[in-house]
């Protein structure tokens, strides 16, 4: 349900501004006042507009699916569901059925309810599990080896979401899954070349060496996957619900096959996991409320802290979306991370002291420490490294009634830990990284992380995850959410900023975009968009941008004022938006 935040008044005077001016928006000057890139640097996401529904997903045949269960007499719920499923089968680098996520969901009765069915760590697993002898982390002990299996949540998330929120009936919302899995889908280009880069990874297991590299090489753009294991546990999960998964026969044989390879995870963790209905954070600014996930995501800290600080740090002059504007937008997000890295994990498990980091005296003290003409060293703001991995994946569901869903998905790292249990067709997750495997002590790159994210039994690993639903004077306006790991936060920020000042939904989702998360103290912008000027002006501040690949892949939904619906994929992957 809709829980009020002491907090969010402090941030409210800086998104006014805000919400008046294009964060990004480019300008055609020749000095450091040039905006970094700009829409027109890479071309408009494709949209589609629909007055019955729109469904958007990192895959074309997943957001059919939905709109195939839209089409049937499916509300919102029952097609983001229906989409979740099959990327399941469509998308192994993140979509699953062994995962875990986070979602948040508007009724049209304007009630908004978040669901966390992040995966918890196994009733074995120990706070040394991933340490050698010397005490420092064995190498891909956490992502490669079975130690890495966290017990899964998607299918009893996706469960109990439709139990609560859903019209038709269970097997009709798995069955578009099921069918692909039987009838196969034509591989793109993007999942062979996704297959290649993860080679080693997934070559380990004879499985996924079989099902996805016949004859040792991966499956080329055009041929069909077909998998007729993992469309039998779709018609049992379809036919019995998620005891399908989690009880019985399948749950049997993931558990025997980790435990068979040195995991922990264990038949009674998959009995015993259970989603949990969260208050969801509430941001307020202007005629605006963004809706996101509270802990284990850390996003309602990041964009709160961001934003606090930030009206203390540019004063009472409006944003700028110049060198100096990002400069001030840069700091706070690393004092921000800072923050989340030292302080933040399973709320559940450990005391975090959420009220005290965005305390007004805290963001305050955050923002009067930042420089306006110099960066400030990492070194000198304390925190911690996230070791979160960037394949996940985001869909966003929406009917013209405000039902809006918005659903973040992951098995951590891409294809997860690689390995598909025999007899299943279903892929492990790695998730068990994103805990910190040595807190306090240097990991293999010099970096420490806090305690409070500390491997535990029964635990929720901390997330950057942030499914979000915007309202503009009640009335609900953008369903939004990317993946990038680390990155998730400060790109729904960047979108969410452009469609708040009135940039159309195309161009927000396809402009580049910039993240500081602390350490490594860096600025990183995308690779092959233009370095505008203002690239220089941060280097002259002290700040060190580092090129890198696509910074998140958003799939969002407008509420257009003519009460229609437009949904836009992220031209940086290869998904689509589909509608009835």
């Amino acid at each position: 349900m809709r829980k009020k935040s002491s907090s969010s008044g402090s941030v409210r005077p800086l998104l006014l501004a805000l919400a008046s001016f294009p964060l990004f928006v480019a300008v055609a000057r020749g000095d450091e006042r040039a905006s970094f890139g700009g829409a027109g640097h890479q071309a408009p996401a494709p949209v589609l507009t629909s007055s019955r529904g729109v469904v958007v997903s990192a895959a074309p045949e997943a957001s059919q699916a939905g709109a195939e269960v839209l089409a049937a007499g499916g509300n919102a719920m029952d097609a983001a569901l229906a989409a979740a499923f099959a990327l399941a089968v469509v998308y192994p680098q993140a979509g699953n059925l062994a995962g875990g996520g986070f979602l948040v969901v508007r009724t049209p009765d304007g009630v908004v309810r978040a669901l966390d069915f992040r995966e918890t760590a196994p009733a074995g697993a120990t706070r040394e599990m991933f340490l050698g002898p010397d005490g420092r982390p064995v190498t891909g002990s956490s992502t490669e080896t079975m130690l890495a299996v966290a017990t899964p949540g998607s299918v009893r998330g996706y469960a109990e979401a439709h139990r609560l929120l859903g019209r038709l009936p269970w097997a009709k919302v798995v069955a578009p899954a099921e069918r692909l899995a039987r009838e196969g889908f034509v591989v793109p280009e993007g999942l062979s070349r996704d297959l290649e880069e993860e080679r080693r990874l997934l070559t380990r297991w004879e499985e996924t060496r079989r099902l996805l590299f016949p004859r040792g090489r991966p499956l080329a753009p055009g041929a069909r996957l077909v998998q007729p294991e993992l469309a039998e546990t779709l018609a049992r999960i379809g036919r019995d619900g998620p005891d399908a998964l989690h009880r019985g026969e399948i749950a049997a044989r993931i558990a025997a096959y980790v435990r068979a390879h040195g995991g922990v995870l264990a038949e009674g963790d998959l009995e015993g996991y259970a989603p949990v209905w969260r208050a969801p954070e509430e941001i307020r600014f202007g005629d605006l409320v963004v809706h996101t996930m509270p802990l284990p995501s850390s996003a309602g800290l990041v964009l709160r802290s961001v934003l606090g600080q930030l009206e203390v740090a540019r004063g009472t002059g409006p944003f700028r979306p110049d060198a100096a504007g990002y400069h001030l937008l840069l700091e706070a997000e690393r004092r921000a991370y800072a923050d989340r890295n030292r302080w933040l994990g399973d709320a559940d498990c450990v005391e975090v002291p959420l009220k005290e980091l965005l305390a007004p005296g805290h963001l305050s003290r955050h923002g009067g420490s930042i420089d306006p003409g110099r960066a400030t060293p990492s070194a000198s703001v304390p925190g911690g490294l996230p070791r979160e991995r960037e394949e996940t994946t985001h869909l966003s569901a929406a009917t013209p009634d405000g039902f809006a869903v918005s659903l973040t998905t992951t098995l951590n790292g891409s294809f997860g830990n690689g390995a598909i249990v025999p007899g299943t067709g279903v892929l492990l997750n790695n998730e068990m990284d994103d805990f910190a495997a040595a807190p306090g002590t240097p990991n293999l790159y010099g970096l420490v992380q806090g305690s409070a994210n500390a491997v535990r039994a029964g635990a929720r690993p901390l997330s950057s995850m942030a499914p979000a639903i915007v309202e503009r004077a009640g009335r609900p306006l953008l369903v939004v959410g990317s993946p990038g790991g680390s990155t998730i936060p400060t790109t729904v920020l960047q979108v969410l900023l452009r469609v708040a000042a009135g940039e159309d939904l195309a161009s927000a989702v396809a402009a580049p975009r910039l993240h500081h998360q602390h350490t490594p103290d860096v600025v990183f912008f995308e690779r092959g968009r233009e370095a505008s000027a203002v690239l220089e002006g941060l280097r002259r501040r002290g700040h060190v941008p580092r090129e890198r690949g696509p910074i998140g892949k958003v799939h969002a939904v407008v509420f257009a004022p003519d009460g229609r619906l437009v949904g836009a994929a992220d031209p940086r992957g290869y998904g689509a938006s589909a509608a009835p």
